[in-house]
């Protein structure tokens, strides 16, 4: 998962907005403005509902006490709990937390799910904490937001630099305080804790799918085209596997310290085999590409898998990609966003093409409430089905409305929210 902590030194023109909240909120007035909702539609959708610090204190295993600053937004939950994932990295902000929130709620729209968005964070580098720092650390922060999270209120989920391990005893902290065992609190389990099978790789074949009926709107042969995928974690190792057993010639990859390229493809098999813990692999190797100079290779598919502000006013024009597939939060700008579309880059937007994760969550959660549990067949049929209903309607919203597939993915996902929150009186 090391990807997801890299981030780059470009230089941006200053016009250029790259505050993820603030570039959501004007995403999310443009597609209410489209849909013809009034303002206050958008004064209640532009933040969440609510938002809780919380101070984690942690006995560190050379015995001083570190205190650690955790979020839990929760975005909207007019449709039903809020839902969302839970990261450590040493660069979380509050209003990181709340952008990501509001883009669970647009995801939850847009696959149709009785979900709104939540999403968590603590400010910590686990990968400088030993197991026993992080379980303390995951064990405080379920105390400290307890009080509004449950199977019916807000349920957690994986997300940078957090992992199944991690879920577990979040779920045995929760089970503790609430005194019964409670699965449904928390979805990315491992699967003898009530996990779902198929959880671990949903983002990446939810990416694949995506990947796939973008390649059919251009007459692309996935079989021999040539990707390139920035970042080497979870969705990006997944999503490298699976498209090279498609067929398709994955010519570069990369993780936080560069990138590698081959025209005639990598090896991926072998690069899976090679990287550490963390998701890299680059150190190993002496002829490596910088992460800007991987965005800009000529290739067909390009798959932005790290982390955000990736595709910018600064390199848009330099994109030599026929289709975009953003497996990231947020890797393209506004600016950038215009500038692909103005060039013909068929640009599939984040909210769209990684909901294949929280589809399969949604998975786990009927699951643990049903008592009954699926196999990976069953989960991956449903999933395809759900994936490919999305993707056909924002295309045909950005078709018929004649914008570009990011406005048209917030027009798709923010209406069952706006319409919820109108049934209930809120708006």
């Amino acid at each position: 998962m090391g990807q997801q902590s890299e981030r780059t030194n470009e230089s941006v023109e200053p016009k250029e907005n790259l505050d993820v909240l603030a570039s959501t909120q004007v995403v999310i007035k443009q597609a209410l403005e489209k849909l013809g909702y009034p303002e206050h539609v958008y004064e209640l959708l532009k933040e969440p509902l609510r938002v809780l610090t919380v101070r984690i204190p942690v006995r560190m295993d050379d015995g001083s006490v570190k205190v650690f600053t955790g979020y839990r937004a929760q975005h909207n939950d007019a449709v039903g709990p809020t839902k969302g994932g839970v990261r450590f990295h040493p660069d979380v902000t509050e209003n990181e937390v709340k952008a990501l929130s509001i883009w669970m709620s647009l995801k939850a729209g847009i696959v149709d799910l009785p979900y709104g968005g939540g999403k968590g964070g603590i400010v910590c580098d686990p990968r400088q904490m030993s197991f026993r720092e992080l379980e303390r650390l995951s064990r405080g922060y379920v105390r400290a937001i307890s009080q509004i999270v449950g199977p019916t209120k807000d349920i957690p989920a994986p997300d940078v630099f957090t992992n199944s391990q991690i879920m577990a005893w979040m779920m045995d902290e929760y089970s503790r305080i609430r005194e019964f065992d409670s699965p449904g609190f928390i979805t990315g389990k491992p699967l003898v804790l009530g996990g779902s099978r198929g959880r671990e790789t949903a983002t990446a074949k939810g990416v694949t799918i995506m990947i796939r009926e973008a390649a059919k709107k251009r007459n692309l042969d996935i079989k021999g085209a040539r990707v390139v995928i920035q970042g080497f974690g979870n969705a990006g190792s997944f999503l490298a596997k699976f498209m090279s057993d498609a067929g398709a010639k994955i010519i570069g990859i990369s993780d936080a310290y560069g990138g590698l390229y081959d025209e005639n493809g990598l090896d991926i098999d072998y690069l899976l085999d090679r990287r550490d813990s963390f998701g890299t692999v680059t150190k190993l190797f002496k002829d490596t590409i910088t992460n800007q100079e991987l965005l800009e290779l000529d290739c067909d598919i390009l798959v932005p898998a790290a982390v955000e502000n990736q595709i910018t006013a600064s390199n848009a024009h330099r994109i030599r990609a026929n289709i975009v597939v953003e497996a990231a939060n947020g890797p393209t700008t506004l600016e950038a966003t215009r500038i692909l579309h103005e060039r013909g880059i068929l640009l599939v937007p984040d909210v769209l093409a990684s909901a294949g994760g929280v589809t399969v969550s949604y998975f786990e959660w009927v699951q643990n409430n049903q008592g009954y549990y699926w196999s990976e067949e069953e989960v991956e049929r449903k999933l395809e089905e759900i994936m490919v209903k999305a993707f056909e309607n924002v295309y045909h919203t950005a078709q018929s409305r004649n914008v570009d597939m990011r406005l048209a993915a917030y027009m798709v996902g923010v209406r069952k929210m706006a319409e919820a929150s109108r049934f209930r009186g809120w708006v």
